[in-house]
């Protein structure tokens, strides 16, 4: 009797251990994937030479995407600060109020949940490494574990105005000089993934490069040229891909780890000018709301589970990554709000999954619905992109074209439902890179008046 009462004793306290144990983060992210964002910036499907590029080669990203797959319709909005949003919280810009550069960063973590957050239920640990561009307050207050980031964008060196610091876990650091700033990030990325190893995590790694300045590289040759500095931005940042890869094999990470590489826009202007793709330039840049204003590389890797060497041509927007990395890290999605993306994670395993019908791009007062080969703006315009990116036609408002009038009906009755002239919208100067200049005059009086007396101005 006395031996089946220890017997009991000791299962009954085992299933109590195993209990308690299921209860850590640890236990509850067993078996699921780390997830590693790598956002460029700045850099648009004229750049990488998996995409076609016939200036520069990328060989580190080409055999991520040899090992992976490629994804040719991926939409991001036209600027950072709006795509960055969509990025992390999956919901449009008239939901969110980031409809151009200033009001990006107009929202609360009370009114939005980010990325992070979300992950953070299912046991994961999280770093936000590099630009935070346009968005609010610092990483930290919406779920991120651990940051860095710096002023501005494309931020390399000391010399630079904005560059002469950094933040780091809420402390400000003084950048040393000969400092070059990825390298600095990458190194602390080496240091997150190899601590948090045997958990799963999920790092946003936001990349400076090839966003202005265009300064050299610890690689460039003394007296480049400005063409020649472009391509070497480009060429380090494949470089730093390469060397995020190689930490991940040393460790035994790759099969574990999911990768997803993507532009945050389209080309910037003067990169745009100097890049061809199959000797042809893409229609429109960075800030345009053509196609090579939203049009981006994405590349997903993950060894074992992504099948090697496809190419995926359904129709992605930025607003899917937040479904498609709560789905593959078992999380739960916000409770009453409304989620913009569709999860791609079936396509990711090589499935078909549910591809979307229609990307969607705002920026400021301006949108459009986007399916494989038309477009339908706010205008009522309607484009035939059958030639895209290299070209859009207008289809004329009259055209009889059973085609085009009932692709016209379709995008249209899309537009509709979304509705985004009943969202938030933007009061700047119509470009999306400027909010209402009034409002700026009044913040930077309220914040004069602040520095002054260490409260607000009551005005």
């Amino acid at each position: 009797m006395k031996k089946c009462l220890s017997v009991l004793l000791v299962l009954g306290l085992g299933c109590i251990a195993r209990a308690e144990e299921a209860a850590t983060p640890k236990a509850i992210g067993a078996n699921k994937p780390n997830i590693i964002f790598i956002l460029s910036d700045d850099l648009g499907v004229d750049i990488l030479s998996c995409f076609g590029s016939d200036q520069y080669k990328t060989p580190n990203l080409d055999a991520l995407a040899a090992g992976g797959m490629k994804f040719t319709h991926t939409y991001a909005a036209p600027l950072c600060g709006p795509s960055r949003a969509l990025i992390m919280t999956g919901r449009y810009a008239f939901r969110t109020g980031a409809v151009n550069q200033d009001k990006t960063s107009g929202f609360t973590p009370q009114q939005e949940t980010m990325m992070p957050k979300i992950l953070k239920e299912s046991g994961y640990v999280s770093a936000s490494i590099g630009k935070w561009g346009q968005l609010p307050l610092m990483p930290s207050d919406f779920g991120f574990d651990e940051y860095l980031t710096f002023k501005g964008s494309g931020i390399f060196w000391n010399t630079q105005p904005k560059g002469k610091e950094y933040t780091l876990n809420g402390k400000q650091v003084e950048l040393k000089d000969k400092e070059y700033v990825p390298d600095l990030m990458h190194k602390l990325i080496v240091d997150f993934i190899t601590r948090n190893q045997d958990k799963p995590f999920y790092l946003y790694y936001s990349m400076s490069h090839i966003h202005g300045d265009i300064l050299p590289t610890p690689d460039s040759k003394e007296g480049a040229t400005a063409k020649e500095l472009y391509a070497d931005n480009i060429v380090y940042h494949d470089k730093l891909v390469g060397q995020l890869i190689a930490e991940l094999e040393k460790l035994k990470l790759r099969e574990k780890t999911l990768i997803v590489y993507v532009g945050d826009n389209g080309t910037a202007k003067g990169g745009a000018e100097l890049s061809t793709v199959g000797g042809r330039k893409i229609d429109g840049s960075k800030g345009s709301m053509l196609e090579g204003g939203s049009l981006v590389p994405m590349i997903v890797n993950w060894p074992g589970t992504t099948p090697a060497g496809k190419v995926c041509a359904d129709m992605i927007d930025f607003s899917d990554y937040v479904p498609t990395f709560a789905a593959a890290a078992g999380a739960k999605l916000p409770e009453n709000v409304i989620i913009d993306g569709q999860s791609f994670l079936p396509q990711i395993k090589g499935q078909k999954g549910t591809p979307r019908e229609w990307a969607y791009v705002q920026l400021a007062r301006m949108w459009y619905v986007r399916d494989m080969n038309w477009k339908l703006n706010e205008k009522g315009e309607l484009y035939d992109m059958s030639g895209a990116p290299f070209e859009e036609k207008l289809v004329p408002a009259d055209s009889t074209d059973p085609v085009a009038v009932a692709e016209r009906a379709k995008l249209k009755a899309a537009l509709d439902k979304l509705n985004p002239a009943g969202g938030i919208l933007d009061d700047g100067d119509g470009t999306g890179r400027h909010g209402n200049k009034s409002e700026k005059k009044k913040d930077k009086k309220v914040k004069k008046s602040k520095d002054e007396t260490g409260e607000p101005s009551s005005e």
